[in-house]
Protein backbone atom coordinates (compact mmCIF):
# COMPACT_ATOMS: atom_id res chain seq x y z
CA UNK A 1 0.00 0.00 0.00
CA UNK A 2 3.08 2.08 0.80
CA UNK A 3 4.35 2.46 -2.85
CA UNK A 4 0.70 3.27 -4.01
CA UNK A 5 0.07 6.10 -1.59
CA UNK A 6 3.70 7.60 -2.16
CA UNK A 7 3.08 7.26 -5.86
CA UNK A 8 -0.68 9.02 -5.74
CA UNK A 9 1.26 11.79 -3.16
CA UNK A 10 3.75 12.50 -5.51
CA UNK A 11 1.99 12.65 -8.59
CA UNK A 12 -0.91 15.16 -6.77
CA UNK A 13 2.60 17.38 -5.55
CA UNK A 14 3.50 17.60 -9.21
CA UNK A 15 -0.11 18.57 -10.67
CA UNK A 16 -0.57 21.25 -8.23
CA UNK A 17 3.26 22.07 -9.27
CA UNK A 18 2.85 22.39 -12.33
CA UNK A 19 -0.46 24.43 -12.49
CA UNK A 20 1.04 27.02 -10.53
CA UNK A 21 3.41 27.41 -13.13
CA UNK A 22 0.82 27.28 -15.98
CA UNK A 23 -1.07 30.17 -14.04
CA UNK A 24 1.71 32.38 -13.11
CA UNK A 25 2.55 32.47 -16.55
CA UNK A 26 -0.16 32.47 -17.96
CA UNK A 27 -0.09 29.20 -20.12
CA UNK A 28 -3.65 27.87 -19.37
CA UNK A 29 -5.65 30.87 -21.22
CA UNK A 30 -3.87 29.58 -23.98
CA UNK A 31 -6.66 27.11 -24.38
CA UNK A 32 -9.70 29.33 -23.50
CA UNK A 33 -10.78 32.34 -26.40
CA UNK A 34 -12.74 34.97 -25.70
CA UNK A 35 -16.26 33.50 -26.20
CA UNK A 36 -16.13 30.49 -24.50
CA UNK A 37 -14.01 27.32 -23.84
CA UNK A 38 -11.52 25.85 -26.84
CA UNK A 39 -12.62 22.03 -25.85
CA UNK A 40 -10.31 20.80 -27.91
CA UNK A 41 -7.11 23.03 -26.62
CA UNK A 42 -8.83 22.23 -23.42
CA UNK A 43 -9.18 18.28 -23.99
CA UNK A 44 -4.93 18.60 -24.98
CA UNK A 45 -3.95 20.67 -22.38
CA UNK A 46 -5.21 18.29 -19.62
CA UNK A 47 -3.86 15.55 -21.56
CA UNK A 48 -0.45 16.98 -21.42
CA UNK A 49 -0.65 18.00 -17.65
CA UNK A 50 -2.41 15.05 -16.85
CA UNK A 51 0.12 12.38 -17.97
CA UNK A 52 3.87 14.66 -16.77
CA UNK A 53 2.53 14.52 -13.66
CA UNK A 54 1.86 10.64 -13.48
CA UNK A 55 5.15 9.99 -15.64
CA UNK A 56 7.05 12.35 -13.55
CA UNK A 57 5.70 10.39 -10.58
CA UNK A 58 6.53 7.45 -12.32
CA UNK A 59 10.04 8.18 -13.03
CA UNK A 60 10.41 9.15 -9.66
CA UNK A 61 9.17 6.31 -7.82
CA UNK A 62 12.64 4.37 -7.08
CA UNK A 63 14.57 7.52 -5.39
CA UNK A 64 11.13 8.63 -3.21
CA UNK A 65 10.44 4.95 -1.92
CA UNK A 66 14.12 4.37 -0.78
CA UNK A 67 14.13 8.20 0.67
CA UNK A 68 10.78 7.68 2.07
CA UNK A 69 11.35 4.15 3.95
CA UNK A 70 15.29 4.68 4.26
CA UNK A 71 15.99 1.31 2.59
CA UNK A 72 19.49 0.39 2.61
CA UNK A 73 20.35 -1.40 -1.49
CA UNK A 74 22.37 -4.52 -0.80
CA UNK A 75 24.93 -3.89 -3.40
CA UNK A 76 27.54 -6.52 -1.50
CA UNK A 77 25.80 -9.13 0.74
CA UNK A 78 27.29 -8.71 4.03
CA UNK A 79 26.13 -11.84 5.91
CA UNK A 80 24.22 -15.16 4.78
CA UNK A 81 20.79 -13.72 5.04
CA UNK A 82 21.34 -11.02 2.35
CA UNK A 83 22.68 -13.16 0.39
CA UNK A 84 20.11 -15.38 0.62
CA UNK A 85 17.86 -12.55 -0.44
CA UNK A 86 19.31 -11.61 -3.43
CA UNK A 87 19.99 -14.76 -4.75
CA UNK A 88 16.28 -15.31 -4.26
CA UNK A 89 15.50 -12.27 -5.82
CA UNK A 90 17.82 -13.41 -8.73
CA UNK A 91 16.27 -16.61 -9.28
CA UNK A 92 13.00 -15.38 -9.50
CA UNK A 93 13.30 -12.54 -11.53
CA UNK A 94 14.78 -15.09 -14.03
CA UNK A 95 11.70 -17.29 -13.78
CA UNK A 96 9.86 -14.19 -14.84
CA UNK A 97 11.72 -13.02 -17.53
CA UNK A 98 12.85 -9.25 -16.25
CA UNK A 99 16.79 -7.62 -15.28
CA UNK A 100 17.18 -8.17 -11.55
CA UNK A 101 15.75 -5.71 -9.23
CA UNK A 102 17.84 -3.54 -6.82
CA UNK A 103 17.73 -5.59 -3.60
CA UNK A 104 17.25 -3.31 -0.20
CA UNK A 105 15.84 -3.86 3.27
CA UNK A 106 14.32 -1.11 5.24
CA UNK A 107 12.77 -0.79 9.05
CA UNK A 108 9.44 -1.43 10.09
CA UNK A 109 6.36 -3.38 10.27
CA UNK A 110 6.00 -6.56 8.57
CA UNK A 111 6.09 -5.93 4.51
CA UNK A 112 7.43 -5.24 1.67
CA UNK A 113 6.72 -3.91 -1.84
CA UNK A 114 8.64 -3.29 -5.33
CA UNK A 115 8.41 -0.20 -7.65
CA UNK A 116 10.20 1.44 -10.38
CA UNK A 117 9.83 2.81 -14.21
CA UNK A 118 11.48 -0.17 -15.92
CA UNK A 119 11.14 -4.04 -15.98
CA UNK A 120 14.66 -4.28 -15.92
CA UNK A 121 15.73 -2.10 -13.27
CA UNK A 122 12.88 -1.81 -10.60
CA UNK A 123 13.59 -2.36 -6.74
CA UNK A 124 12.42 -4.73 -4.41
CA UNK A 125 12.31 -3.85 -0.96
CA UNK A 126 11.78 -5.56 2.28
CA UNK A 127 11.06 -4.68 6.03
CA UNK A 128 13.22 -5.89 8.69
CA UNK A 129 9.69 -7.32 10.58
CA UNK A 130 8.63 -9.23 7.77
CA UNK A 131 12.06 -11.25 7.73
CA UNK A 132 11.99 -12.19 11.04
CA UNK A 133 8.33 -12.72 11.28
CA UNK A 134 8.45 -15.22 8.27
CA UNK A 135 10.54 -18.45 7.59
CA UNK A 136 12.31 -18.63 4.52
CA UNK A 137 9.11 -20.23 2.49
CA UNK A 138 6.98 -17.47 2.77
CA UNK A 139 9.51 -14.80 2.21
CA UNK A 140 10.33 -16.32 -1.16
CA UNK A 141 6.49 -16.15 -1.28
CA UNK A 142 6.19 -12.46 -1.00
CA UNK A 143 9.53 -11.54 -3.07
CA UNK A 144 7.82 -13.75 -5.57
CA UNK A 145 4.66 -11.28 -4.82
CA UNK A 146 6.87 -8.29 -5.53
CA UNK A 147 8.67 -9.96 -8.76
CA UNK A 148 5.13 -10.46 -10.07
CA UNK A 149 4.26 -6.37 -10.29
CA UNK A 150 7.26 -5.84 -12.02
CA UNK A 151 6.80 -8.48 -14.76
CA UNK A 152 3.38 -7.18 -15.27
CA UNK A 153 4.05 -3.89 -15.79
CA UNK A 154 1.97 -2.87 -13.18
CA UNK A 155 3.48 0.47 -12.30
CA UNK A 156 3.53 1.67 -15.71
CA UNK A 157 -0.23 0.58 -16.39
CA UNK A 158 -0.87 1.93 -12.65
CA UNK A 159 0.84 5.42 -14.47
CA UNK A 160 -1.20 5.51 -17.82
CA UNK A 161 -4.62 5.01 -15.62
CA UNK A 162 -3.82 7.43 -13.74
CA UNK A 163 -2.53 9.87 -16.21
CA UNK A 164 -6.22 9.41 -18.24
CA UNK A 165 -8.08 9.82 -14.89
CA UNK A 166 -5.76 13.44 -14.41
CA UNK A 167 -6.84 14.38 -18.06
CA UNK A 168 -10.01 14.07 -17.11
CA UNK A 169 -10.06 15.98 -14.01
CA UNK A 170 -8.23 18.98 -14.93
CA UNK A 171 -10.70 18.59 -18.27
CA UNK A 172 -14.06 18.64 -16.19
CA UNK A 173 -12.99 20.89 -13.46
CA UNK A 174 -12.72 23.53 -15.98
CA UNK A 175 -15.31 22.72 -17.97
CA UNK A 176 -17.81 23.19 -14.92
CA UNK A 177 -15.55 26.20 -13.42
CA UNK A 178 -16.30 28.04 -16.88
CA UNK A 179 -20.23 27.07 -16.73
CA UNK A 180 -20.62 28.32 -13.18
CA UNK A 181 -18.34 31.22 -13.68
CA UNK A 182 -21.19 32.30 -16.55
CA UNK A 183 -23.74 31.09 -15.07
CA UNK A 184 -23.96 31.61 -11.40
CA UNK A 185 -21.17 34.82 -11.02
CA UNK A 186 -22.35 36.62 -14.90
CA UNK A 187 -18.40 36.80 -15.91
CA UNK A 188 -18.95 37.62 -19.62
CA UNK A 189 -15.23 38.13 -20.40
CA UNK A 190 -12.16 35.84 -19.39
CA UNK A 191 -12.39 34.17 -16.05
CA UNK A 192 -13.13 35.24 -12.86
CA UNK A 193 -12.66 34.54 -9.13
CA UNK A 194 -15.51 32.32 -9.49
CA UNK A 195 -13.54 30.14 -12.03
CA UNK A 196 -10.53 29.49 -10.26
CA UNK A 197 -12.99 28.61 -6.59
CA UNK A 198 -14.93 26.27 -8.73
CA UNK A 199 -11.92 24.66 -10.48
CA UNK A 200 -10.23 24.13 -7.35
CA UNK A 201 -13.24 22.41 -5.46
CA UNK A 202 -13.98 20.29 -8.30
CA UNK A 203 -10.68 19.25 -9.04
CA UNK A 204 -10.36 18.21 -5.45
CA UNK A 205 -13.79 16.25 -5.38
CA UNK A 206 -13.04 14.93 -9.25
CA UNK A 207 -10.10 13.94 -7.46
CA UNK A 208 -11.60 11.88 -5.10
CA UNK A 209 -14.15 9.81 -7.77
CA UNK A 210 -10.42 9.55 -9.65
CA UNK A 211 -8.83 7.77 -6.89
CA UNK A 212 -11.57 5.45 -6.50
CA UNK A 213 -10.51 3.86 -9.83
CA UNK A 214 -6.97 3.80 -9.41
CA UNK A 215 -7.77 1.84 -6.04
CA UNK A 216 -9.59 -0.44 -8.33
CA UNK A 217 -6.66 -1.18 -10.56
CA UNK A 218 -4.43 -1.45 -7.63
CA UNK A 219 -6.78 -4.33 -5.86
CA UNK A 220 -7.24 -6.08 -8.90
CA UNK A 221 -3.28 -6.44 -9.87
CA UNK A 222 -2.85 -7.66 -6.17
CA UNK A 223 -4.67 -10.78 -7.30
CA UNK A 224 -2.90 -11.12 -10.08
CA UNK A 225 0.46 -10.75 -8.34
CA UNK A 226 -0.78 -13.18 -5.88
CA UNK A 227 -1.49 -16.00 -9.00
CA UNK A 228 1.90 -14.93 -9.85
CA UNK A 229 4.17 -15.43 -6.78
CA UNK A 230 2.76 -18.89 -6.63
CA UNK A 231 3.58 -19.86 -10.46
CA UNK A 232 7.12 -18.59 -9.56
CA UNK A 233 7.45 -20.83 -6.38
CA UNK A 234 5.22 -23.72 -7.66
CA UNK A 235 2.45 -23.70 -5.03
CA UNK A 236 0.01 -21.48 -3.65
CA UNK A 237 0.28 -22.36 -0.15
CA UNK A 238 3.55 -20.61 0.56
CA UNK A 239 1.50 -17.13 -0.36
CA UNK A 240 -1.36 -18.14 1.32
CA UNK A 241 0.93 -18.57 4.75
CA UNK A 242 2.42 -15.44 4.45
CA UNK A 243 -0.76 -13.57 4.01
CA UNK A 244 -1.93 -15.34 6.83
CA UNK A 245 0.98 -13.90 9.07
CA UNK A 246 0.52 -10.72 7.57
CA UNK A 247 -3.02 -10.08 8.53
CA UNK A 248 -2.41 -12.14 11.49
CA UNK A 249 -4.97 -14.79 10.05
CA UNK A 250 -5.65 -17.91 12.41
CA UNK A 251 -8.33 -20.16 10.54
CA UNK A 252 -9.90 -17.08 8.89
CA UNK A 253 -10.46 -14.88 11.39
CA UNK A 254 -9.17 -11.00 11.06
CA UNK A 255 -8.15 -8.68 13.70
CA UNK A 256 -10.07 -5.85 14.30
CA UNK A 257 -7.39 -2.97 13.28
CA UNK A 258 -7.22 -4.51 9.96
CA UNK A 259 -10.74 -4.31 9.64
CA UNK A 260 -11.01 -0.03 11.14
CA UNK A 261 -8.77 0.77 8.24
CA UNK A 262 -11.31 -0.82 5.42
CA UNK A 263 -8.76 -3.15 4.03
CA UNK A 264 -11.47 -6.42 5.43
CA UNK A 265 -14.67 -4.47 5.28
CA UNK A 266 -15.86 -4.93 2.18
CA UNK A 267 -19.25 -2.57 2.47
CA UNK A 268 -17.52 0.25 3.92
CA UNK A 269 -17.26 3.29 1.78
CA UNK A 270 -13.55 3.37 2.59
CA UNK A 271 -13.24 0.07 1.02
CA UNK A 272 -13.80 1.91 -2.36
CA UNK A 273 -10.53 3.50 -1.73
CA UNK A 274 -8.19 0.76 -0.62
CA UNK A 275 -5.21 -0.62 -2.08
CA UNK A 276 -5.73 -4.07 -1.43
CA UNK A 277 -8.17 -6.55 -1.47
CA UNK A 278 -9.28 -8.19 1.93
CA UNK A 279 -6.81 -10.36 2.31
CA UNK A 280 -9.21 -13.05 3.38
CA UNK A 281 -10.76 -12.48 -0.10
CA UNK A 282 -7.00 -12.79 -1.57
CA UNK A 283 -6.51 -16.07 0.26
CA UNK A 284 -9.76 -17.59 -0.63
CA UNK A 285 -8.48 -17.02 -5.01
CA UNK A 286 -5.52 -18.48 -3.57
CA UNK A 287 -7.26 -21.33 -2.18
CA UNK A 288 -9.23 -21.74 -5.32
CA UNK A 289 -6.16 -21.87 -7.60
CA UNK A 290 -4.41 -24.50 -5.52
CA UNK A 291 -7.72 -26.64 -5.57
CA UNK A 292 -8.04 -26.10 -9.77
Amino acid sequence: MKRILLFVATNVAVLVVLSIILRVFGLDRMVQNETGINYGGLLVFSAVVGFTGSIISLLMSKTMAKASTGAHVIDQPSNEAEAWLVETVRRLATKAGIGMPEVAIYEGDPNAFATGAFKNSALVAVSTGLLQSMNKEEVEAVLAHEVAHVANGDMVTLTLIQGVVNTFVIFLSRVVGSIVDRVVFKSERGNGPGFFITVIVCQILFGILASMIVAWFSRHREYRADAGAADYVGHPRPMINALKRLGGVEAGALPEAIKAFGITDKSAIMALFSTHPPIESRIAALEARGAG
